[in-house]
């Protein structure tokens, strides 16, 4: 009576730890991918060499994105890593004085122009 075996792994169990392990490996290469391409990106950035820029971006973005498609990563979680990217190389390029330069150009146009009262009907 004290001598009891260890119950049978069932197929199901075993194919799922298979099953399992194949997800983690390919899922942290992805990942591995995603943050590799990443820094390529945020390093083309800071060279200011407008190709490379270009081309590192776009396969950063290609890789998150295909990540989510995978399930890999969480869309929203793709998005912010995304924007974030996106949000560097947008300050880097210069587009900001450019920017800062329209609006200043509209609120002076705006404060020149004198708004009349809406007439009552």
């Amino acid at each position: 009576m004290a001598d009891k075996t260890a119950p049978k792994k069932k197929l199901s169990v075993i194919k799922r730890a298979r099953q399992s392990e194949k997800r983690k490996l390919r899922n942290q290469s992805v990942k591995t991918k995603i943050k590799t391409y990443t820094i390529k990106a945020e390093k083309a950035l800071l060279s200011k060499e407008r190709d490379n820029i270009d081309k590192t971006l776009k396969e950063a973005v290609k890789t998150i994105s295909s990540a989510v498609s995978k399930g890999i990563t969480h869309k929203n979680t793709a998005s912010r890593k995304i924007s974030r990217l996106a949000k560097k190389a947008f300050l880097l390029s210069g587009q900001e004085e450019k920017i800062s330069l329209k609006k200043q150009e509209q609120e002076a146009s705006v404060s020149g122009q004198e708004t009349s009262p809406k007439s009552k009907v």
